[in-house]
């Protein structure tokens, strides 16, 4: 594995188990400097642990995990991070989950300026100028001041990316972003990814839009059962899997694609 800081994301046999229930076995795998990977495979594999885990929600029971400069070794014997240290690496990594996690008090203006002004104490005024700078930025500007309730899925969703990218973070990891959507809000969202990817944001992603990921992604690595069944560049991936298992898998979306044609 690469020590080089031109790869930003770097895991090395990681490991976590939920009881007797082994959810990651081993994973390795390496995002270069603006990289784009896509995570696929059937539910339950380990996909969003595996995103958990590189943002420290999950804490893994082995391995190691370096973003960027910052490496957090969880091998037996290694002293654990402290609260500050584990935050200090969190906020290299901005996450978007499936269901937006909006503050539901607070408008779009304030959920963006809400970390930059309680974790790195930036002054308002300066807060409020960059979430307005973000919101236009995911295209809405218009809707600074509007309260979640008042948002569609879709602009719910897209705060959150500008409330992840306030932090600037070194990384942005998409749990199934457009998963709780309503099919026509998806695009929406998946524009603002693509936009990011073009401007050279490495990002992990979990999805099950096959085309966006064929389109945008630099890798796509298949998981199933807690392990890493094939990896490779993304359109070979999708388009010529090497496993069976991935063959399987990928039909299905290629049989929902021809019936929807």
């Amino acid at each position: 594995m690469s020590n080089s800081i031109t790869t930003m994301i770097e895991v090395v046999g990681l490991k976590k188990s939920f009881g007797t229930h082994a959810v990651l076995r081993d994973i390795s795998l390496e995002v270069p400097k603006g990289g784009v990977v896509a995570l696929i495979g059937p539910s339950g594999s380990g996909k969003s642990t595996l995103l958990r885990t590189l943002n420290l929600l999950t804490l893994p029971d082995s391995g190691y995990i370096r973003v960027g400069a910052s490496r957090i070794d969880f091998t037996a014997g290694q002293r654990m991070p402290r609260d500050r240290e584990l935050a200090a690496f969190r906020a290299r990594t901005g996450m978007v989950f499936q269901n937006f996690n909006l503050f539901p008090h607070m408008s779009a203006e304030a959920n963006v300026m809400e970390g930059p002004v309680t974790v790195q104490r930036m002054k308002k005024p300066e807060a409020r100028a960059l979430a307005r700078e973000l919101l236009a930025k995911v295209g809405l500007a218009d809707r600074a001041e509007a309260m979640p309730e008042q948002l569609s899925g879709g602009q719910k969703q897209r705060v959150a990316i500008a409330r992840a990218l306030a932090m600037k973070p070194d990384v942005m990891l998409f749990d199934e972003a457009t998963s709780a959507l309503d099919p026509e809000r998806v695009a929406e969202v998946l524009a603002v990814m693509k936009q990011l990817a073009t401007e050279g944001m490495t990002m992990l992603l979990v999805t099950h839009e096959m085309a966006f990921a064929r389109e945008v992604a630099d890798t796509v690595i298949f998981m199933r059962d807690g392990y890493v069944v094939e990896s490779g560049p993304a359109r070979q991936v999708i388009d010529h899997p090497a496993e069976e298992a991935t063959r399987a898998f990928l039909s299905h979306f290629h049989h929902a694609a021809g019936a929807g044609a």
